[in-house]
C-alpha cells in the first residue's frame, strides 16, 4: 500500500504547506479585524405618542413624522388633560431613522422592547406584572407609498422590573429599572422602511395591562447584521466553496483509484467533506434579491449538520487509532458516542423550530416571553455549554489514549535499522502534531459554540453582554475550512512508497544483515489490514511486536 500524503510528502514540502496553511489562517482573521465592520449594529428609538381619534381604526397606520404625520402628545399628562384615553394612545417607530434606508444587506432584523415606568404610590408594579400589546408591523419601499401590512398580533410579556430607592411618596417621579424584552425578529430585511404602531389596550374585566404601572415611554432596539460584515462574509464563502469542494473530489477520485474499498476513516473524512461545502454554499446572495425570511433557521440547520459531522468525525478519527482489527471499520462500535451528539443537535433543531420555525409566520413571537419558556431557554444554553466542555474533556482523554498507545509501539524502534527507526519516529511525530492540532481546533470551536449561545441570549437575559469580534467570526470559519482541508489532502492516498524493500505482505524488518534476530512486525499482515496510514495500522490493539 502506497500509504497517505502525510507519511510520503518530503518534511520540506510539509513544511511549506503547514506555513501556507498557517498563513491563510492569519489573513482570515485579518480580514475580519481590518477590513470587516463589527458584525451587527444596534440603533435605540423612542416610541411616538399618536392619537387615534377614531378609536380602533385597524386600517390606519400612525406616522411619527413626515408629511403625513399622526396627532400626538407628547406625555399621558397631556393626553389626561385632553380627555384622551389610554386605548387611543398609539406608539408609532418608524424603522429607521429619518433619512436613512434600510437594506437587504442587514440581512435580519432584531427588536428589544423596553418600558420607562414611573413610581407611583398608588400605581405600583404588581408581582408578576404581565404587559399585553397589539402590534402591527408594516413596510413600504419610497416615502409615498400607501403601508402594506406584514404581521399583527397580540402579545404579552413579563416585566421583570425594579426599584432601587424605598418606596416612600419622596421618590415618586424615579424610574424602575426594567429588564429589556424580545419582542421581534425578522429573517430578511427586504423593504426599505418598516412602521411598528403599538398599542397597550387597557381592559379591566379581562385584566389587560393592569398593575404594570404608570407607563411612560416605550423604547426600542433595532439590531441588525452590518452591510461591511455580510459582504465579506459572504466573499468569503464564495471563494471557499469552490476550493473545499475541487480538494474533496480529488480526495475521493484518489480513494477510488485503490484497489481496496474505502475504510470508514477514509469515508468520515469524505462525508466531512460534503459538510463544509454544504455551510460553504453561500446561498445567502439570493436572499439579497428576493424575501426569505427562512434563511436564518436554514443557517442554523447547515451549521448544526456541520457541528454534528465535525463532533462525530473527531470521535472516529480517534477511535479508530485505538480499535483493534476486529472492531475497526465498523460505524456501529461509535454509536455511544455519536449517539449523544446526534442527539444533541436534534434537541438544538428542536429548539430553534420552537422560536424561529414559530417567527416565520409570527415575528412577534418569542420562546423569551414566558417564564417557563425563559427558563428552558435558559437551561437548554447552560446544558449545551456544560455538554460541549464535557465533550472535550472527553476528546482529550482520547487524544492521551491514542498517545499511549502509540508510545507503547516505540519500544521496537531501537530494534531497527537507523533508517527505518528515524521514517517511523517521524511519522509518529506528525501524527502527534495534527493530533495536537485537532485538539486546538476542538478547543475554539467549543470556545465559539458557547460564546454564540450567550451572545444570542444577552439581549434575552438583560444583563451580560458578550461582544463578538468580526475577526473572530472570520478566523473560526476560515479554520474550520482549512482543517478539512488539510486533513483531507493528508490523507488521501500517495502515489509515492517509502523503500523498495516495503511492498504487500512483508513485515517491517531491520537491517538486512541482522534479519535473523530483528524482525519486528508493528503492524498486522497487510494483506489482511487495510488503512490509509502506517500509523493507523500501528495504533491499532492487535498491532503487536
Amino acid at each position: 500500500m502506497a500509504g497517505a500524503i502525510i507519511e510520503n510528502m518530503s518534511t520540506k514540502k510539509l513544511v511549506i504547506v503547514g506555513v501556507t496553511l498557517l498563513l491563510f489562517q492569519a489573513f482570515a482573521f485579518m480580514v475580519g479585524g481590518l477590513i470587516a465592520p463589527s458584525p451587527t449594529t444596534a440603533v435605540h428609538y423612542v416610541a411616538t405618542k399618536c392619537v387615534d381619534t377614531v378609536k380602533k381604526q385597524e386600517t390606519k397606520w400612525f406616522m411619527p413624522w413626515g408629511p403625513n404625520q399622526c396627532d400626538k402628545v407628547r406625555t399621558f399628562e397631556e393626553a389626561m388633560k385632553k380627555r384622551i384615553e389610554a386605548n387611543s394612545i398609539v406608539f408609532a417607530v418608524h424603522i429607521p431613522l429619518p433619512n436613512k434606508e434600510m437594506s437587504p444587506w442587514f440581512q435580519f432584523m432584531l427588536v428589544i422592547l423596553q418600558f420607562d415606568i414611573e413610581f407611583k404610590m398608588n400605581n405600583q408594579i404588581e408581582d408578576g406584572a404581565m404587559a399585553t400589546v397589539d402590534v402591527r408591523l408594516a413596510y413600504r419601499d419610497d416615502t409615498v407609498s400607501e403601508w402594506t401590512e406584514m404581521a399583527h398580533s397580540f402579545e404579552q410579556r413579563r416585566l421583570n422590573c425594579s426599584f432601587t430607592a424605598a418606596k416612600i411618596p419622596e421618590n415618586e417621579g424615579r424610574y424602575y429599572e426594567c429588564d429589556p424584552l424580545p419582542f421581534m425578529e425578522v429573517g430578511s430585511v427586504a423593504h426599505k422602511y418598516y412602521l411598528l404602531n403599538i398599542r397597550l389596550p387597557v381592559n379591566e374585566r379581562k385584566k389587560f395591562n393592569m398593575g404594570i404601572g404608570q407607563v411612560k415611554d416605550l423604547r426600542l432596539v433595532s439590531i441588525h447584521q452590518n452591510g461591511g460584515f455580510t459582504k465579506v462574509w459572504f466573499a468569503m464563502k464564495t471563494f471557499l466553496t469552490p476550493s473545499i469542494l475541487i480538494i474533496m473530489i480529488w480526495y475521493w477520485r484518489r480513494i477510488t483509484l485503490m484497489s481496496r474499498p474505502p475504510v470508514l476513516l477514509e469515508k468520515v473524512i469524505f462525508a466531512l467533506g460534503i459538510s463544509m461545502t454544504f455551510i460553504n454554499i453561500p446561498v445567502e446572495w439570493f436572499s439579497v434579491g428576493f424575501n426569505w425570511t427562512w434563511m436564518l433557521l436554514f443557517g442554523d440547520i447547515r451549521q448544526g449538520i456541520f457541528y454534528s459531522m465535525l463532533l462525530s468525525f473527531w470521535i472516529i478519527f480517534c477511535g479508530e487509532h485505538l480499535m483493534d482489527q476486529t472492531e475497526r471499520n465498523r460505524f456501529s462500535v461509535y454509536w455511544k458516542q455519536v449517539g449523544p451528539i446526534v442527539f444533541g443537535s436534534f434537541c438544538l433543531f428542536i429548539f430553534d423550530m420552537c422560536e424561529r420555525g414559530v417567527q416565520l409566520t409570527n415575528p412577534f413571537y418569542s420562546i423569551w416571553a414566558s417564564e417557563v419558556g425563559t427558563e428552558l431557554a435558559m437551561a437548554f444554553i447552560i446544558v449545551a455549554g456544560i455538554c460541549a466542555c464535557l465533550y472535550f474533556l472527553f476528546l482529550c482523554f482520547m487524544v492521551f489514549q491514542v498517545f499511549r498507545n502509540i508510545s507503547g509501539k516505540r519500544t521496537s524502534l531501537p530494534a531497527m535499522s537507523k533508517a527505518r527507526r528515524l521514517h517511523y519516529e517521524g511519522l509518529i511525530f506528525r501524527f502527534k502534531f495534527l493530533m495536537l492540532v485537532t485538539l486546538a481546533c476542538a478547543a475554539l470551536t467549543v470556545i465559539f459554540f458557547i460564546i454564540s449561545q450567550v451572545n444570542e441570549g444577552h439581549w434575552h437575559w438583560g444583563e451580560h453582554t458578550v461582544q463578538v469580534n468580526s475577526a473572530f467570526f472570520t478566523g473560526i470559519y476560515g479554520m474550520w475550512n482549512l482543517y478539512v482541508f488539510a486533513i483531507m489532502f493528508l490523507y488521501a492516498p500517495s502515489h509515492k512508497r517509502y523503500g523498495d524493500e516495503q511492498s504487500s505482505g512483508q513485515c517491517i524488518t531491520g537491517d538486512a544483515g541482522a534479519s535473523s534476530g530483528e524482525d519486528i512486525q508493528l503492524t498486522t499482515t497487510i494483506t489482511h489490514v487495510d488503512g490509509p496510514t502506517e500509523i493507523y495500522k500501528m495504533a491499532g490493539k492487535e498491532a503487536q511486536e
